[in-house]
């Protein structure tokens, strides 16, 4: 009787097991949602809306873009970290909420690699820095003649890879500089072009359009070298030797999300990406595919902490 009772107990739980097991078939069975730590208008949010509407249509399920700016998007961040590990709220994340934010911090809410389960790096870009158009300088080798005679012109940051550029501006450019922190990339190229403040860096999905609308003057950009998207521009780096600041996008999901169900979200991410047209419209709105498994996705956010804390530590940023 008790051996009976004892195999009962086991087909029981086998039987719980198997229902409660998350299966890759069974996804999704709701409304999923995408925080993006950033403004709207900013360039994670572009790539968000766009993989977005993909999965949507997808996975027949609604997919909601959800902004939470603020903090160097941390405020978001820690929400999904803190969020049910179901798949059905992930984060649009970059190299600030994932990497330089562990040295930007004194006190991270929140773990980069601990508290979150890598699904896909998808896209990789650079930064402008930009000014008024009305401002003299016409170029780079200009603007830091009339930089260096006009001290204290305010740069404003809204991101960590704006914050260090900005730092970088300083110390490899010889300027003095007054930083003004804002909620967004967005908020302080509106100053800018408001003559509110004198320059910005801004991710290459909320710049170009400014640029080619003349509402913004592009100066120079952040990559190592001449980036494909603007190849009128020169690299920072020409002027000042070691300039560098390139920043990625992808989607993470709370520590502990089954495997199957990322391995799911995974796939049809990277269909997406594969996809000419979608290489088109990501080019169109400043960024590069470039994707990276769950695995490889793991192992580069890992070694993009030791980077940029690096990068944290020589521009002299006082973590905050």
């Amino acid at each position: 009787m008790k051996l009976r009772l004892g195999l009962l107990v086991v087909l029981l739980l086998s039987g719980f097991a198997a229902q409660s097991a998350p299966a890759a078939d069974d996804f999704p069975q709701r409304q999923i949602k995408i925080i993006v730590p950033f403004p709207a208008g900013a360039g994670p949010d572009n790539v968000a809306r766009l993989i977005g509407q993909y999965l949507q249509d997808a996975f027949g399920q609604t997919v909601l873009i959800e902004n939470r700016a603020g903090a160097l998007g941390s405020i978001g961040a820690q929400e999904v970290a803190r969020s049910a590990p179901d798949g059905y709220t992930l984060l649009m994340g970059t190299n600030t909420t994932h990497a330089s934010n562990v040295a930007t911090f004194k006190s991270l809410s929140y773990d980069p690699v601990k508290d979150f389960v890598p699904v896909i790096r998808t896209t990789t870009t650079a930064m402008v820095l930009l000014i008024n158009p009305k401002s003299a300088p016409k170029d780079l080798a200009q603007f830091l003649d009339f930089a260096k005679a006009h001290p204290n012109l305010t740069a404003g940051y809204g991101s960590g890879a704006s914050q260090i550029s900005v730092a970088q501006l300083q110390s490899r450019g010889g300027l003095s500089l007054v930083a003004a922190s804002y909620r967004g990339v967005p908020q302080a190229m509106t100053d800018v072009m408001a003559g509110v403040i004198d320059l910005t860096f801004g991710d290459f999905s909320v710049a170009i359009p400014q640029m080619q609308g003349g509402t913004l003057r592009g100066i120079g950009v952040t990559s190592a070298g001449r980036n494909e998207l603007t190849p009128g521009l020169p690299a920072l780096a020409e002027a000042m030797p070691g300039f560098e600041a390139t920043i990625w996008y992808g989607l993470f999901a709370p520590a502990g999300t089954p495997a199957p169900v990322v391995d799911r979200i995974y796939a049809e991410c990277a269909k997406f990406l594969a996809m000419p047209e979608t290489r088109k419209k990501l080019a169109d709105v400043g960024v590069i595919v470039a994707p990276l498994t769950p695995a490889e996705f793991g192992g580069f956010v890992k070694s993009e902490v030791v980077r940029w804390s690096a990068e944290v530590k020589a521009a002299g940023i006082q973590p905050q």
